[in-house]
């Protein structure tokens, strides 16, 4: 099938983006990716919609990635889907056991029948023969954006208790005294049942309050991700592949004297910088897998960025890839991202799974798109909301890494000052009772 291409114009891109957002609510499979014009990441596009799925890749088989090269090789078109973070079982000798309310797929991509396309003040749409985007766009142009009534505030409990959290951090670290690892990323689950949410609208106002630069909505039947990740897992371009791994944290402050300051000390602080160097340093490892020799440079170290809510400290490392190299065998070098897993990777793995009580699924992971010519860019599943509307369970997932200079009770505060973005606009009764 081939796929049209239509140019259209429109006065208001905000505005424009919320009405395809709402216009998406009657297909079944959905994703949206938005980088709300953020200044320091290289997007191909600000933002894409695409929806109602043609063909699907989905698995949670040992071939998941061979299944999707396959498709690659066959359709070139685009793709758009997610990785979860439990993929690693597939690439290592790895398992997870660990309690698992929201049953995501290991893997899915789909090919939409509609997409549309948004950069600077350009619009597109691609659609597959025989649908016309002239046949929605009147739809789609008349949406009015009403906010549903205002519905229960939502207070979401802690899977573990603070007094458990700061023993596994201990026993974590006792691990990292011994030898067995350097860091570790240790995250804990907030969670709630047996709540209504309208998740366009949710995901609407999280990213209004955030502006993050890979903003992700992903809808399969009655699975959502509702995400306002700060962080790039990986991108291609060409034979040019780049990682923007997150390490280190601090707080933003309406004080403007006060927000330097507190950048500056995030930018000289020893340890959040040899966080982010043992991750750097993990990336380059897994890049020179599949990079052509002596390519892996790293264009940034530790460089400190504003985001809403937070400052972060963030690095990017860049490699040439061999020639055709397969989209699947570029990531499955990279998968899962360091800066959610720790150093040495796999033996890190282990003790998140020996240590946290919930199965990752697709926190952790990472949600995109590969376009016709294989170029891709993936997020990393962070800051996000994760919600079952068939069982009502609402899922937030934190995270921070720990070393041997972490201590215990900073790490926990720092897990709720980066869900704290989240938990605002949860308490302010924008859900709906359905």
């Amino acid at each position: 099938m081939k796929r049209s291409f239509t140019r259209f114009s429109h006065p208001n891109i905000e505005q424009l983006k919320l009405q395809l957002l709402h216009w998406s609510k009657q297909y079944l499979t959905t994703v949206v990716l938005d980088s709300n014009d953020y200044a320091h990441q290289e997007t191909k596009y600000d933002f894409i919609l695409a929806t109602d799925a043609h063909t699907v890749v989905q698995s949670q088989n040992q071939d998941a990635l061979d299944s999707l090269q396959k498709h690659i090789h066959s359709n070139s078109d685009w793709l758009f889907g997610f990785l979860s973070y439990d993929l690693k079982n597939q690439l290592e000798n790895l398992q997870s056991q660990n309690l698992d309310h929201l049953d995501f797929p290991e893997l899915f991509f789909f090919q939409p029948k509609r997409l549309w396309v948004i950069k600077d003040n350009r619009v597109e749409a691609h659609y597959l023969s025989p649908y016309h985007p002239n046949d929605d766009w009147n739809q789609i142009s008349t949406i009015v954006d009403q906010p549903p009534p205002c519905g229960q505030e939502i207070f979401m409990q802690h899977r573990i208790s603070r007094k458990t959290y700061l023993a596994k951090v201990q026993a974590l670290q006792e691990h990292i005294a011994r030898g067995d690892i350097y860091e570790v990323n240790f995250c804990m689950e907030l969670f709630a049942e047996y709540v209504k949410i309208e998740p366009h609208f949710l995901f609407q106002k999280l990213n209004e309050k955030a502006k993050p630069p890979f903003a992700a909505f992903v809808q399969i039947d009655d699975k959502y991700l509702l995400s306002s990740s700060p962080e790039r897992f990986l991108k291609r371009v060409g034979n040019q592949l780049i990682s923007q791994p997150i390490k280190g944290t601090a707080r933003r402050h309406t004080d403007q004297t006060h927000d330097v300051e507190e950048a500056f000390q995030l930018q000289r602080s020893e340890k959040e910088r040899a966080e982010n160097t043992m991750i750097v340093d993990l990336v380059r490892n897994d890049m020179s897998r599949i990079a052509t020799k002596g390519s892996v440079e790293v264009k940034e170290l530790c460089k400190v960025y504003p985001f809403v809510h937070v400052h972060q400290m963030i690095s990017t490392v860049v490699a040439e890839l061999q020639a055709e190299t397969p989209v699947t065998d570029a990531i499955a070098a990279c998968f899962p991202m360091g800066s959610m897993t720790g150093a040495p990777k796999v033996r890190a793995m282990q003790l998140i799974e020996q240590y946290e009580e919930t199965k990752r699924g697709l926190y952790s992971g990472a949600v995109g798109y590969i376009d016709p010519n294989g170029d891709f860019d993936f997020n990393v599943v962070i800051r996000s909301l994760i919600y079952r509307k068939d069982i009502e369970y609402l899922s937030l997932q934190v995270g921070s890494a720990l070393t041997a200079n972490s201590n215990p009770e900073n790490e926990y505060d720092e897990c709720l000052l980066k869900a704290k973005g989240v938990l605002d606009v949860l308490s302010q009764k924008m859900t709906i009772n359905l």
